[in-house]
């Protein structure tokens, strides 16, 4: 059955056995915290969407933090909230961010980050500030109108950020994924957000970074048996001579290739999914296994 807007609906019990927790405390955050917003049925049934799924799956990995049930809620619920922030603030902390990192000014980064933070949601800070000034950033370094020092402490600024919020991201009960960048392949900030917004909606996250050996991931796959394993790559040249070894990983586990050397071709030839969407949108996108 869907809702007027051709949203997915589920009877408590489907949600209950989706997320692994019992109907009774669903409905204790529904009534108490306000985290589940359901429909009514011709019959009367509490209808619940995939949006409410997302809010559990959200809530577990918060729990699983060591926040209580009503910090959880509230993070969750802020979240949400903050998802629809004026775009014309997130373009004007964007420049106070672009100002103070090119100056090499940490503590106004720090302060516009902790601003940007407690403005918007965690997930509009990253898709539409964060990647949208590395990407900025990357740019200006190759014209060379961005120095190497600028680069270097710009993005160790921001990497310095995204490893707080990555604390504890192994943790808890849901699907896990691995998560690396081939050889060679020195790029990892992007994924460390792809992994960051993964694990903010349930998946536990083991993460290797930068130029890691597909051998090494390969016995890591057979060792800890994950639901996803992603490698990314910003150049061709970088996945193109590994599709052989590509192809036996994603025979271990499901494999999916991202970033701008993550190609149609190279994908089709490992059996891999492509993820082509920036990585917020990605990670969001990601379907629990069932």
């Amino acid at each position: 059955m869907d809702t007027p807007d051709g949203s997915p609906v589920l009877r408590i019990g489907e949600l209950s056995r989706r997320a692994g927790v019992s109907d009774h405390v669903l409905r204790a955050w529904e009534s108490r915290y306000g985290l589940l917003q359901p429909v009514r049925s011709a019959g009367g049934f509490r209808l619940y969407s995939e949006a409410d799924a997302l809010r559990v799956r959200r809530m577990q990995a918060h729990l699983a933090r060591g926040l209580s049930a009503a910090e959880a809620a509230r993070a969750v619920l802020g979240e949400d909230s903050g998802a629809g922030a004026d775009p014309g603030r997130a373009g004007e902390l964007s420049g106070d961010l672009r100002q103070a990192l090119d100056a090499f000014d940490e503590p106004a980064a720090q302060a516009v980050l902790d601003r940007l933070v407690s403005d918007l949601s965690l997930t509009a800070v990253l898709r539409d500030v964060v990647l949208p000034y590395l990407a900025e950033l990357g740019e200006r370094w190759e014209r060379g109108t961005a120095s190497v020092a600028q680069e270097h402490f710009a993005t160790n600024v921001i990497r310095g950020r995204l490893a707080g919020l990555a604390r504890g991201w192994g943790n808890g009960h849901g699907p896990r994924a691995v998560l690396a960048c081939p050889p060679g392949e020195l790029h990892d900030l992007a994924l460390m957000v792809f992994g960051i917004v993964l694990n903010r909606n349930g998946w536990r996250i083991d993460y290797f970074g930068m130029s890691t050996p597909v051998e090494e991931l390969t016995r890591t796959v057979d060792a800890r048996h994950p639901d996803l394993v992603v490698l990314a790559a910003t150049l061709p040249e970088n996945l193109e001579p590994l599709v052989g070894q590509l192809t036996a990983l994603a025979r271990r586990a499901p494999l999916a290739l991202a970033g701008a050397g993550a190609t149609p071709e190279i994908a089709g030839a490992a059996g891999a999914r492509l993820l082509t969407g920036d990585p917020v949108t990605e990670a969001e996108n990601i379907q629990w296994p069932r």
